[in-house]
C-alpha cells in the first residue's frame, strides 16, 4: 500500500473541497433540525423561539420545526403513578406505599396504582406546558401530590377497624370518585358508626350463635351534601388541564402494629366465643338428642304394637275382601259368558241383514244397468235409422259426394302408381299353357338364356 506524502494531502484537501465539505455538513444539520418525528403514545410541544407561538403533535408522522430556533418538549400521554408496587411491569414512578391516617387516630400504608391520561385538547396542552414545562414536573408536582393528597384525605372518612374489616371496596370507590371529580367539601363530626357482632354468651341463650348490630360513636370526616343530597366539592386541579383519571388499583394495605394488634385480639376474642358457644351448643344438642332417642323408643314401642293389632285387622279384612272378589269374579264370569252369546247372535243378525242389503242393492244395480243398456240400444238405432234414412232421401248427392271422395283419391296417388309391362311371355304348347313341371324347367331356362343374352348385348354395345 503506498502512503501519500504531505504535499498529496495538501493538494486534495484543497480550500474549494473544504467548503464544499462544510456546506454539505451545514445543511444536513440544518434537515435533520428542521424535521420533527412523532412517535404513537407521546404528546409533543413545539415552541417556536422567534415567533413565541406553541404548536401541539398527538398523532405520529413527521412535522416541519424552525431549525435551531425551536424547543421540542414531550409528554407521555399516559402516566402511570405507582405507590408500594415495585415489582411487575415498568412503571414511571416507583414511590413507598401511601401513608395514611384514619379518623380513629390509627395509621396504616395503602399501597395504590393510578393511570393518568392527558388530554387532546391542543390549548389545555398549551395551558398545561406553560405552568410545568416537562413531563417530569408535571408528575412530580401535579399528579403525585394530588394523588397522594386524595388517598389521604379520603381515609380520614373511614375507622381504621372499618377499612380494615371489609371497607376496602366503598374507599376504593370513593376514592376514584373524589380524583376525577373533586374532593369533597367535609366536615369533622361525632357519629355512630355501625359493627356487626355476636351477642354476649349467657346460659341457655337460644340465639347466642347469632349476629346483632352494635353502635359506637366515633369522631369522622364526613362530607357536606347540598339540598339534592350530592357532595358539595372543591376545585378538581386535573380539571383544568384535561387530564382524567382511567383506573385506580389497590394493593394489600397494611395496619401500623397497634390497630394489627387490637384486630388479631378482637378475632382471637370472636375465636373464642364461637368456641364457647359451639361447645354450649354441643352440650345441649347431646342433652336433646337423649331425650329424643327415649322419645323415639317409646314411639317405636307403641307404634309396632299398634302395628300389631292393624296387621291383624287387615288380615280379617284381607280374607273377607278375597271371598267377596272371587264371588264377584265368579258372577262377573257368567255376565261375561252370557254378553258374548248374546253379541254373537247381534253378529249373526247383523251380518244377515247386511247381506240381504247388499244383494238388494247388487239386483236394483243390475236392473238399473240393463234398463241403461237397452235405453242407450235404442237411442244408437234410432240415430242410425235416422242417418240411413236421410241418407236414402238425397241418395244422388250422397252418391256423387262419394265419388268426388274417391276421385280426389285417385289424383292425388296417380304419381305413385307405376305399371311395369312383362319382357317375355311363355304360354304352353299349342296354347294350353304349362300342363307339366317339364314345361316349366324349359320355360325357365329359356328365359336365364334371354336374359344372359341381353346383358352382353349391352356389354357389347357399351364397347
Amino acid at each position: 500500500m503506498e502512503l501519500k506524502s504531505a504535499s498529496g494531502f495538501k493538494s486534495y484537501f484543497t480550500p474549494k473541497r473544504i467548503l464544499i465539505g462544510v456546506g454539505v455538513l451545514a445543511a444536513l444539520g440544518i434537515a435533520q433540525s428542521s424535521v420533527l418525528m412523532t412517535d404513537a403514545g407521546y404528546t409533543y410541544v413545539h415552541q417556536n423561539n422567534v415567533t413565541g407561538s406553541l404548536d401541539v403533535f398527538t398523532e405520529p408522522g413527521i412535522h416541519f420545526r424552525m431549525p435551531f430556533l425551536s424547543k421540542i418538549t414531550r409528554y407521555d400521554q399516559v402516566v402511570t403513578v405507582s405507590f408500594g408496587n415495585n415489582q411487575g411491569e415498568v412503571f414511571y414512578q416507583r414511590l413507598p406505599a401511601l401513608q395514611v391516617r384514619f379518623a380513629d387516630t390509627y395509621t396504616g400504608q395503602v399501597p395504590a396504582t393510578f393511570r393518568f391520561k392527558l388530554s387532546y385538547d391542543p390549548e389545555q396542552l398549551k395551558t398545561m406546558h406553560r405552568e410545568f414545562r416537562s413531563n417530569d414536573n408535571l408528575i412530580d408536582t401535579m399528579l403525585i401530590k394530588n394523588a397522594r393528597n386524595v388517598t389521604v384525605i379520603t381515609s380520614t372518612q373511614y375507622t381504621g377497624e372499618e377499612f380494615f374489616q371489609g371497607g376496602l371496596n366503598q374507599f376504593k370507590a370513593q376514592l376514584s370518585d373524589q380524583l376525577s371529580n373533586g374532593i369533597y367539601t367535609t366536615e369533622r363530626r361525632q357519629v355512630e358508626v355501625e359493627q356487626v357482632d355476636l351477642v354476649p354468651v349467657g346460659f341457655d341463650q337460644e340465639d347466642s350463635n347469632k349476629l346483632q348490630a352494635t353502635k359506637q360513636l366515633v369522631w369522622k370526616t364526613v362530607p357536606i351534601t347540598d339540598k339534592s343530597g350530592n357532595p358539595i366539592r372543591q376545585d378538581n386541579p386535573l380539571k383544568h388541564y384535561g387530564i382524567t383519571v382511567t383506573q385506580v388499583t389497590i394493593g394489600d394495605p397494611k395496619p401500623e402494629d397497634q390497630l394489627d394488634k387490637l384486630l388479631t385480639d378482637k378475632k382471637k376474642l370472636v375465636a373464642e366465643r364461637i368456641r364457647t358457644i359451639q361447645e354450649q351448643e354441643t352440650s345441649k344438642a347431646q342433652a336433646k338428642t337423649e331425650q329424643l332417642r327415649k322419645e323415639i323408643q317409646r314411639t317405636r314401642e307403641v307404634q309396632d304394637a299398634q302395628r300389631a293389632k292393624e296387621l291383624a285387622v287387615i288380615a280379617q279384612q284381607k280374607e273377607v275382601e278375597v271371598a267377596r272378589q272371587i264371588a264377584e269374579r265368579e258372577l262377573v264370569e257368567e255376565r261375561k259368558k252370557k254378553d258374548i252369546a248374546t253379541l254373537s247372535k247381534a253378529k249373526e243378525l247383523e251380518i244377515a241383514q247386511a247381506n240381504l242389503e247388499i244383494q238388494k242393492a247388487n239386483s236394483a244395480s243390475a236392473m238399473f244397468e240393463a234398463k241403461a243398456i237397452r235405453e242407450k240400444g235404442i237411442a244408437e238405432a234410432d240415430v242410425l235409422a235416422a242417418k240411413y234414412k236421410a241418407l236414402g232421401a238425397h241418395e244422388k248427392v250422397y252418391l256423387a259426394e262419394l265419388n268426388r271422395d274417391v276421385a280426389n283419391s285417385l289424383y292425388q296417388n296417380l304419381p305413385n302408381f307405376k305399371v311395369d309391362m312383362p319382357k317375355n311371355y311363355i304360354n304352353g304348347s299349342g296354347g294350353n299353357g304349362m300342363t307339366s313341371n317339364l314345361d316349366v324347367i324349359t320355360g325357365l331356362s329359356a328365359l336365364g338364356l334371354m336374359e344372359k343374352s341381353t346383358v352382353l348385348g349391352s356389354k357389347a354395345s357399351a364397347k
